[in-house]
């Protein structure tokens, strides 16, 4: 339901406005309606099974469906009898392009605000004579409606103001705001002040209409008091048109001067025959004539161009105006106390938002105009009498009411059917007036905020399924919508059940294009979302947009690159480990099963630390933090591929056993860490199917045999997985001793084949690693590591602030937080900050660097609590042992090329420069083990199974080999 479909319908059909839909027939009209929105679903359900969403297309509701519109009919009738529906004529926002008024808040919705330029006007009211007066008066009054001029009934001053009296070469006194003056020196230029008075002065005061067409209401043209004028804007007067201005109308009402008819603009925005000089002209394009006649007239005394931010129209795109016309209200302001308080039961994230964006809308909350004069869309059930000498109203809230007053019972409830059922007003004793329907239909806001009764056709259906589940407790949509469906839901579900729609909420903000541009489908400054499923895949997108700030409430530039590293740095470690896992346990032909008994050090390290994932991302969850969420899941691959099975390959990579339930140490390390990666994988799938659902699914079935969907598992239970949080704090710990080694390496050039004396670990607590030296040691490549906690020796950590940061924030204070800085007076706090000099310095706002000695390679920890020594001399052992570390990788790149099978078994034959030769005799068993070779034979090569030697330079020199499966 809603202008949506009326919009494309109007597009498909000859049809443009009210009037053309009327001719055409409301009936024909609906059914292309209709059928705009049925061709769509197809589409819709093809695109959302594509993300991999999970929707029950078979059980879905949609807002035209009778059911649906019947609840809604309820939930009309139950605000009515609460007392809270009422009818006024009002001045509100109205879209001339869809010939139909706004809510407040639909003016307020996505790109309904945006810049336009409006002529801005001074114009010269003429004050009808006053004893006292200095001569003949004039009154300023500044506006950038021209066009409601002609409908002008009063002026406003501020009581409070002050007003200067400027008499020009002609002897007419001119009033303007004395603030105002100075912006009206050039007009002014020839003017004396001759006075000042206050607006309080000049209340009651009449004037000469600008234009006849009004000028027989004898209750007019006054100038009357409103504090909400000042001089800071215009000239300190301002001009009131009530039909057309919502303060206008409260302050001429409030001084007995009625809108009456003078709203002389139709349904389209044209000016009627009321202004005659213009009829049939929009009100945008008049206002040029109207200028040039005031002009002409001599009663413009500046014209200017005023660029502003103005409302338009969520649909047609067309300005809005703002005309009073007849609306139907629900009294949202008896509600903003209980609104106020069930907002405050639920669950915002951001959590800003509650007492925020959203709680100050509700605090701000206006009365909601819910009638729409249009078509599609959910009747108003009020009938009432077509004679005003017999009033009565009669509203209904379901079929069997309207069966039992009509005698029939409707099976569609949408306009022009609704409207034909008539019926002879009880209270007319004549029998000659009618029970006619009001010929409005329901905003369509109302109707998705009666969603959460409306689509189980509550109360008349599934009582019991609605009070089990209502509140909802979910929802997520974008931040705007707190001025639009969550706003309406909110307001709806307090109003009928004095309780809030939903329990916990995200907001999530804007995508825009990488540029940080709006997407545009005029400009198509975005990848459409189909290219980037086929590309990179859905799940690649889910994940992009679940890890980013955007559920947060942030906005989010897409880039394809930005998706393009979750697939680097997310699926392939998935795919990856598990296509290791596949590998190995095919070879050997082992069946793997869940289990957690192993003792292996690094086998208990990733069970326990798997039970740190379950733990940690389902308290993310139940927080509804989804990028927290993501980023353990993202941190634990760093765990399993780069430490783990790194750390692990020896085990996978054993001589099978001819019995696979030997009891030799090969045999049961190698079970050991089949099992373990299996029941690891098997529950990260598990953990991560909510974020990575087609891949969850694919390895998930990969691994299980397909019996049953990894969405159909129940949630891991961390209490299956062993705890050892102090061999995972101790494992973490080492990992991060070994990444900012690596990194010292990369940073000096020392590639990490080339192996080296020493390392040292100084700092708090480093002697808990002493058990773990083992796999440090293999992993960094270094002969020795050394832990010390005299941190002193070897580094000390500097705080160095980022004054661009913050410099704006501390100004002047921003020198004494660098004092403090350089002589390290400072606190590093639990949650990443620091505090220096009494400010909390953010983890952007800051770097905490480290400085050591002249010739000490050092670096910080992660962790920031302990530093990293390397011992960077390479002697000439370290250089030979590096050369025999980088013949490894080319043999084993070429049995790669040679598509070897992991366990076979090589005759390895080399030949090249002295120097790599002697590096493999030296540590000949060494390179054997590794590429599995049987032998090494020195001399010429024969050539590799195809036939060909491979010649490669290492460190400079040349090396030839080949191998044959022995």
């Amino acid at each position: 339901h809603g202008l949506p479909a009326e919009m494309e319908a109007e597009k498909e059909l000859p049809v443009a406005g009210r009037a053309d839909i009327i001719e055409y027939g409301i009936d024909r009209f609906n059914a292309q309606c209709r059928q705009s929105v049925l061709r769509y679903t197809g589409e819709w359900e093809k695109t959302v099974t594509r993300q991999a969403r999970w929707v029950d297309f078979e059980d879905d509701y949609k807002t035209m469906d009778p059911d649906y519109m019947e609840s809604v009919m309820w939930a009309f009738k139950q605000l009515w009898d609460k007392g809270l529906i009422y009818e006024a004529f009002r001045v509100m926002p109205y879209s001339w392009g869809a010939e139909t008024p706004l809510s407040n808040f639909e003016i307020r919705l996505d790109d309904a605000t945006r810049p336009r330029q409006d002529p801005a006007i001074t114009v010269a009211f003429d004050l009808d004579p006053a004893e006292g007066d200095p001569g003949p008066m004039r009154i300023l009054a500044w506006t950038t409606t021209p066009w409601t001029l002609p409908s002008n009934l009063a002026l406003a001053v501020g009581p409070d103001v002050d007003y200067s009296l400027q008499v020009d070469a002609d002897g007419t006194v001119l009033v303007i705001g004395t603030a105002a003056a100075e912006r009206y020196a050039a007009q002014l230029e020839d003017t004396t002040e001759v006075g000042t008075c206050t607006g309080r002065d000049l209340v009651g005061r009449t004037y000469t209409p600008l234009f006849d067409f009004f000028a027989d209401r004898t209750d007019a043209f006054r100038i009357l008091a409103a504090d909400f004028v000042d001089a800071g804007d215009g000239t300190g007067v301002v001009h009131m048109a009530p039909g057309f201005g919502e303060d206008d109308q409260v302050t001429c009402e409030a001084a007995d001067i009625p809108i009456g008819r003078v709203v002389p603009v139709d349904d389209q925005g044209r000016f009627t025959d009321d202004v005659a000089q213009w009829a049939g002209q929009n009100v945008f394009e008049a206002n040029p004539d109207i200028i040039r006649h005031l002009k002409e007239a001599g009663r413009v005394v500046r014209h200017d161009t005023y660029e502003h931010n103005y409302p338009h129209c969520w649909r047609t795109d067309t300005p809005i105006i703002y005309k009073a016309i007849s609306s139907w209200y629900v009294k949202v302001t008896d509600l903003r106390e209980r609104m106020l308080a069930t907002n405050a039961e639920i669950n915002w994230v951001p959590d800003h938002i509650r007492d925020g964006r959203f709680g100050m809308w509700l605090d701000g909350a206006r009365d909601w105009s819910i009638s729409r004069n249009r078509f599609w869309g959910s009747p108003i059930p009020v009938w009432r009498s077509d004679d005003p000498d017999y009033p009565r109203i009669d509203v209904y809230g379901s079929l069997d009411e309207i069966e039992q007053d009509f005698g029939v019972r409707p099976d569609d409830l949408h306009r022009p059917f609704i409207d034909e059922l008539t019926r002879p007003n009880p209270d007319d004793p004549t029998g000659l007036s009618t029970m006619r329907r009001v010929p409005e239909v329901l905003d369509c806001w109302f109707e998705s905020g009666s969603m959460p009764f409306a689509q189980l056709h509550y109360p008349f259906e599934n009582r019991e399924r609605f009070e089990e589940h209502f509140p909802a407790d979910f929802i997520v949509e974008y931040i705007n919508q707190t001025r639009g469906w969550f706003y309406t839901l909110h307001v709806l579900a307090t109003a009928l059940f004095d309780r809030p729609a939903f329990q916990n909420v995200i907001c999530h903000g804007i995508l825009l294009a990488e540029d940080g541009a709006k997407l545009s489908k005029k400009y198509r400054n975005y990848t459409e979302p189909a290219a980037i499923f086929e590309a990179q895949g859905a799940d690649a997108l889910r994940w992009y947009l679940m890890s980013s700030n955007i559920v947060r409430g942030g906005n989010l530039r897409i880039t394809d690159g930005g998706i393009d590293d979750v697939v680097r740095q997310v699926l392939l470690p998935v795919w990856n480990a598990y296509s290791f896992f596949t590998l190995y346990a095919n070879v050997d032909g082992h069946s793997a099963t869940m289990r957690t008994d192993s003792t292996h050090l690094l086998d208990r390290y990733l069970l326990a630390k798997t039970r740190r994932l379950v733990e940690s991302v389902q308290d993310r969850m139940d927080a509804y933090d989804l990028p927290g969420a993501t980023a353990e899941i993202q941190g634990f691959l760093d765990a399993l591929n780069n430490w783990y099975i790194r750390r692990s390959r020896d085990r996978f990579w054993a001589r099978a056993a001819t019995d696979p339930t030997a009891d030799t140490d090969e045999a049961i390390g190698k079970r050991d860490a089949h099992d373990t990666l299996y029941t690891v994988l098997v529950t990260l799938c598990r953990v991560a199917a909510p974020f990575l659902p087609m891949v969850a699914e694919e390895i998930h079935t990969g691994l299980t045999g397909g019996s049953t969907s990894v969405h159909l598992q129940d949630w891991p239970d961390a209490m299956d997985l062993p705890s050892d949080p102090h061999l995972v704090d101790r494992m973490d710990r080492l990992r991060d001793v070994a990444s900012t080694a690596l990194r010292l390496r990369e940073d000096h050039g020392l590639r990490v084949r080339l192996p080296l004396s020493s390392l040292t670990v100084a700092g708090t607590d480093s002697e808990t690693l002493a058990d773990l030296l083992d796999l440090l040691v293999d992993e960094v490549n270094v002969k020795a590591v050394h832990l010390t906690d005299d941190l002193e020796s070897h580094a000390r950590f500097v705080l160095r602030p980022d004054g661009r940061a913050l410099g704006p924030r501390l100004g002047g204070d921003v020198q004494s937080v660098f004092a403090k800085a350089r002589s390290g007076d400072y606190v590093r706090n639990d949650d990443g900050t620091v505090t220096v000099a009494g400010h909390v310095l953010a983890a952007d706002e800051f770097e905490l660097g480290v400085e050591s000695p002249e010739g000490v390679t050092a670096a910080a920890l992660g962790s920031g609590d302990a530093v990293v020594v390397l011992d960077t001399e390479v002697t000439d052992e370290l250089t030979c042992e590096g050369l025999a570390r980088d013949v490894v990788r080319h043999v084993q790149q070429a049995r790669r090329d040679a598509d070897l099978v992991v366990t076979d078994r090589i005759q390895l034959t080399v030949d090249g420069d002295e120097a790599v030769l002697d590096a493999i005799r030296i540590h000949e068993a060494h390179v054997a083990g590794q590429v599995l070779a049987v032998d090494i034979v020195y001399g010429h090569p024969a050539g590799s199974p195809d036939g060909e030697a491979t010649t490669v330079t290492v460190e400079g020199a040349q090396l030839q080999f080949s191998l044959t499966v022995a």
